[in-house]
C-alpha cells in the first residue's frame, strides 16, 4: 500500500486566511529530507521556510510558485513514498477534502495514518495517555499534553515563574529536531552559487537581471537579503521638465501622479490600524525623563560587556521592569476579559521592506541588558530581510515605537490590538531647567508619550507606570538589578 499524505497550505496564526508560494525548494519527482526546506511560503508580513517533517517525495505540485494567494487548507502538493503511483496519486487528489481549518505542513507528520487510492484507511486509535508522576512544578495543561503525547518532561527547562513547565514548553519539546545540514539551493545558475544569497534574493535578482556577485548583503554573516536585491533596482524616474529662462512667462506642465496601489502589507497595516483607532477609545499620557545618567552608563556598559546596546534596548528593559510592577498595564484585551500577564513580551516597531512590522522580545523583563541587545539586533537583522516567522510577532503585551532616531520630538502611536498600550519614544533633547539654588542648568531629556485603551487601563494605572517607568530611567543602574 502506498504512503500518500496532502500537503497543505499552512495556518500561522488566527487571523491568517491565505498564503503564497514564493518558491519551492524541492522539483517534482525529487525526494527530500526531515528539515529540508521544502518551500517559501509569504504571508502579509512574513517569509516562512517550510521544513519537511519526514523523509518522502514530492510527487506532485498541485500550486506552482506565483504571486496568486492560495486559501489556508489549499492542496499544495502531494507527498509519496517511492513506490507510490500515478494513477494513485490521481486517485488520491480526487478525492482529497480540504479539511474545515487549514492543514499545516506539520499535521501531515510521520505518525498520520497513510491514505490509500482507492479509499482511505481507517483512524488508528488514540494512543492510551501514560500518566506523568513528578515533583516538578508544571501547569495542568501542560500535563495533560505531555500525558496524552509521552512527552519525556523531566530534561524540559520551565519557562514559567519559578522555573514552571508551561504548556508552550511541551509544545516546544514536542517539535522534531532541525536538521541543519545545508541545502543548495536549486536551480541557480553556476555563477551564482557562489554568492551568501538567500533563495528568495536570488529569485527576485534573475527576475530584474541584477548580478548578485555585485552586492553586498546586510543580512547575518554578510547574507544577500531580498531587501538587498529590491534595494539595486533602479525605479524609473520621469524626466524633470527644463527649467524656464529667467523671464520668460510661467507655463503650467502636467502634474500627474505616479499611482502606487497598497500591496499586501499595507492593505493589512491600514486595515488594523484603522480598526484599532476607531474601536479602541486612545487616551494618552506624556512625561519626560532626564536620560543624561543613561547615557553616560550606556557608554561604560558598553566597553565592559563588549555589547553595542542601544538607548532602545535600555528602553525595552527598563519597560518589562517597569510592566512586571505594574501588571494592569502588562494586558491584552478581548471582546469581554482582560487577559494579564506575570511576564513582559514587548513589541519593537520596526521598518521594514514589507512595511511596519513588530517583533516581539519574549521576557524583556527577565533578560540581561546584552541579552535584549543581541535579540533585538536578531530581530531587526530577520525584519530588513523579511524573513520574521509567525513565531516572531505573535502576541505581545506592550509595545515600543522609537522615532527619535530621526530627530522626532514626540508623537502618539496608535495601540497595536489586542495589546492595551504602546509607548511613544521620541528622541533626545538639551533643554534648560531650574535647579534647586534657583539657577539656570541644561540636562538631556526624552519624551514619552504612552497610547492606552481605556477599556481595560484607567489613567491611574497608566500614570503609575509612566512614573516607575521615569525613575527606571533616571536612575539607570538599577536595570542592572
Amino acid at each position: 500500500m502506498a504512503d500518500i499524505r496532502p500537503f497543505c497550505m499552512p495556518k500561522w496564526g488566527i487571523e491568517m486566511t491565505e498564503g503564497t508560494i514564493a518558491e519551492w525548494m524541492v522539483k517534482e519527482g525529487q525526494t527530500f529530507s526531515r528539515g529540508q526546506v521544502i518551500c517559501l511560503i509569504e504571508t502579509d508580513k512574513i517569509t516562512n521556510e517550510v521544513e519537511a517533517e519526514y523523509d518522502a517525495v514530492l510527487k506532485r505540485v498541485l500550486v506552482p510558485a506565483s504571486d496568486q494567494p492560495q486559501p489556508v487548507g489549499a492542496l499544495l502538493g502531494v507527498f509519496t513514498d517511492a513506490a507510490a503511483t500515478d494513477a494513485e496519486v490521481d486517485a488520491f487528489i480526487a478525492a482529497f477534502k480540504p479539511a474545515e481549518t487549514g492543514v499545516a505542513a506539520k499535521a501531515a507528520s510521520a505518525d498520520a495514518a497513510p491514505a490509500a487510492a482507492a479509499e482511505p484507511a481507517p483512524a488508528a486509535a488514540a494512543p492510551e495517555p501514560k500518566k506523568i508522576v513528578t515533583n516538578r512544578a508544571i501547569s495542568p495543561e501542560a500535563l495533560k499534553l505531555a500525558e496524552a503525547n509521552g512527552v519525556d518532561i523531566e530534561p524540559i527547562a520551565g519557562s514559567g515563574r519559578g522555573g514552571r513547565i508551561t504548556y508552550q514548553d511541551v509544545v516546544q519539546a514536542m517539535r522534531p529536531e532541525r536538521a541543519f545540514e545545508p541545502q543548495g539551493p536549486a536551480d541557480l545558475p553556476t555563477e551564482t552559487r557562489a554568492v551568501f544569497a538567500s533563495p528568495l534574493a536570488a529569485r527576485v535578482a534573475a527576475q530584474y537581471g541584477i548580478d548578485l556577485s555585485t552586492l553586498k548583503g546586510t543580512g547575518p554573516r554578510g547574507r544577500i537579503s531580498k531587501a538587498d536585491v529590491l534595494g539595486a533596482v533602479k525605479p524609473a524616474v520621469p524626466e524633470a521638465a527644463p527649467a524656464p529662462a529667467f523671464g520668460a512667462p510661467f507655463v503650467a506642465v502636467a502634474n500627474t501622479p505616479a499611482v502606487q496601489p497598497f500591496d499586501k502589507v499595507r492593505k493589512v497595516v491600514a486595515r488594523r490600524l484603522t480598526e484599532a483607532k476607531q474601536t479602541i477609545p486612545h487616551f494618552y499620557l506624556r512625561v519626560s525623563a532626564r536620560v543624561d545618567e543613561l547615557v553616560a552608563l550606556r557608554k561604560t556598559a558598553n566597553v565592559v560587556m563588549g555589547t553595542k546596546a542601544s538607548i532602545n534596548d535600555y528602553l525595552v528593559k527598563a519597560v518589562g521592569m517597569a510592566l512586571v510592577r505594574h501588571p494592569n498595564v502588562n494586558v491584552q484585551v478581548a471582546a469581554d476579559a482582560v487577559h494579564s500577564f506575570p511576564h513582559a513580551d514587548v513589541a519593537i516597531a520596526v521598518a521594514s521592506p514589507k512595511g511596519l512590522v513588530t517583533p516581539i522580545v519574549r521576557q524583556a523583563d527577565r533578560m540581561h541588558i546584552a541579552q535584549i541587545a543581541a535579540t533585538t539586533r536578531a530581530l531587526i537583522d530577520k525584519a530588513q530581510a523579511g524573513r520574521l516567522s509567525f513565531e516572531d510577532m505573535d502576541g505581545g503585551t506592550f509595545s515600543i515605537s522609537n522615532l527619535g532616531m530621526f530627530g522626532i520630538e514626540e508623537f502618539d502611536a496608535i495601540i497595536n490590538p489586542p495589546q492595551g498600550a504602546i509607548l511613544a519614544v521620541g528622541g533626545i533633547n538639551r533643554v534648560a531647567v531650574e535647579t534647586a539654588d534657583g539657577d539656570i542648568a541644561f540636562e538631556s531629556q526624552i519624551k514619552l508619550s504612552l497610547s492606552v485603551d481605556h477599556r481595560a487601563i484607567d489613567g491611574a494605572a497608566g500614570a503609575g507606570f509612566l512614573q516607575t517607568l521615569k525613575a527606571l530611567i533616571e536612575a539607570p543602574e538599577s536595570l542592572f538589578s
